[in-house]
């Protein structure tokens, strides 16, 4: 025989545990006590009655009153308390079985009361201000042991983004939005700006040193290679020892060219680079065409994959990073958000102005939460309780306060004694 298969509960709807069922079982106890209390005032009632005809003392008349003043103490309680869960003894009795047939008018009622009681702005903000939650949490971010905790934690909810997201996502919102920023602002002013401070300060000499060495470097190493780019030029009806000859002297006077430009620091093509490199800045600055060239090649550069599969690559290399700092427990990143935690939780704690500017923002964002949304919370109480089995709820419900409800008819019948007692004894005493 297979096992039975225990279907999960629905979402929203009334689990039974057995912590429940243990409650039942006091229920039940109760239950059975304040019947039997009942039973016992009943048969006190017929034993007193029975004495009372068999010609016994006064006292009979008095413990039959209480008697029958307890049971009907005892009834009217169970009535009562039955009358909220269930209609007594199966009769339709109006006004019975109050919770299976009011339950959906209960729940609106609910979601109403929390509404107008606990939602409200005022009340959000008056309750918090009283909880003093920038003082708390200040004091409890300056303990090291709770740093660390909310390091690991932060630590842990980064590795889970990273790892959530798809690279592809991300690097074509990324590249989206770098292209859509370098679109939207022009680079030439910029760059103009930038070039201009730079020649003005000599940042671009050690540039030009380099280039220079550079260039004499490769004139040294490929001599062969540039004259026979001349004599290759020459005309065909030139004799190839002139072209030799020519040739040789392009490339003496190329190589001495560039070792003057190497070793004199103030040479005159030093000078022309550095005008055309001042002028280039201004022209980048001011000079409509020059912007407009510059704002095509921008456009051009951005729009071509291998700028594209940079972008991709940087994402690549940042999400790494992060990855192995978070993991790392004595990283630098790590031990940063650590650091910045403790100060964060020591200022909260001393400083009054910034306790006072957290719980404002605090307050505020619950008070927007609660007003924003507290047709949709009451709603979910509401809705909730709706879809809860009447039956189920019932039990639920008796099962948590039913064991207290027994009590009242356990006091109903004490009462109820007492009463009776109290009033047989004033009529006998005004002579009734």
């Amino acid at each position: 025989m297979s096992a039975k298969r225990v279907m999960p509960a629905p979402l929203g709807s009334l689990t039974y545990s057995a912590a429940d069922e243990e409650k039942r079982r006091g229920v039940r106890r109760m239950k059975a006590l304040a019947t039997g209390l009942l039973l016992a005032v009943a048969l006190v009632y017929g034993l007193a009655k029975w004495s009372q005809s068999a010609g016994a003392g006064a006292w009979a008349g008095y413990v039959a009153a209480a008697a029958e003043a307890g049971m009907v103490g005892a009834l009217a309680d169970w009535f009562a308390v039955t009358a909220l869960f269930r209609r007594p003894m199966g009769l339709p009795i109006p006004h019975t079985a109050i919770i299976p047939t009011k339950k959906d008018q209960l729940g609106q009622s609910l979601g109403d009361f929390v509404g107008e009681n606990f939602l409200s702005g005022e009340v959000v903000r008056v309750r918090l201000r009283a909880v003093g939650i920038g003082s708390r949490l200040g004091a409890w971010l300056s303990r090291p042991e709770h740093a660390d905790r909310v390091t690991d934690e932060l630590a842990t909810a980064v590795r889970g983004a990273l790892t959530v997201l798809r690279d592809s996502d991300v690097q074509a919102v990324v590249g989206e939005a770098i292209t859509r920023r370098a679109d939207a602002a022009e680079v030439a002013p910029g760059i103009g700006a930038m070039l201009e401070k730079v020649v003005a300060d000599g940042g671009h000499r050690k540039v030009v040193d380099l280039v220079c060495v550079r260039a004499h470097d490769w004139l040294v190493a490929h001599g062969d290679s540039v004259m026979e780019a001349v004599t290759g030029g020459a005309p065909g009806w030139t004799p190839r020892f002139v072209d030799r000859k020519v040739g040789e002297r392009v490339y003496k006077e190329l190589l001495r060219f560039a070792g003057e430009m190497r070793d004199m620091p103030d040479h005159p093509a030093r000078g022309a680079v550095d005008r055309f490199l001042g002028d280039f800045a201004r022209d980048l600055q001011s000079d409509t065409d020059t912007r407009a060239r510059v704002e095509r090649l921008k456009s051009d550069l951005l729009g071509r994959g291998e700028v594209q599969d940079v972008i991709a690559s940087v994402w690549a290399s940042v999400r790494a990073m992060i990855v192995a700092a978070a993991e790392d427990e004595r990283s630098e990143l790590r031990l940063r958000v650590r650091a910045g935690i403790l100060s964060l939780g020591a200022r909260m704690a001393g400083d009054e102005r910034l306790r006072e500017k957290v719980d404002g923002w605090l307050e505020d964002a619950a008070v927007y939460v609660v007003t924003t949304y507290r047709d949709e919370i009451t709603l979910l109480i509401t809705d909730t309780v709706a879809g809860w089995d009447a039956e189920h709820t019932s039990r639920k419900i008796e099962a948590h306060i039913g064991r207290d409800l027994q009590f009242i008819r356990i006091n109903g019948t004490v009462v109820g004694a007492l009463a009776g007692l109290c009033i047989y004894g004033l009529t006998r005493g005004l002579g009734g």
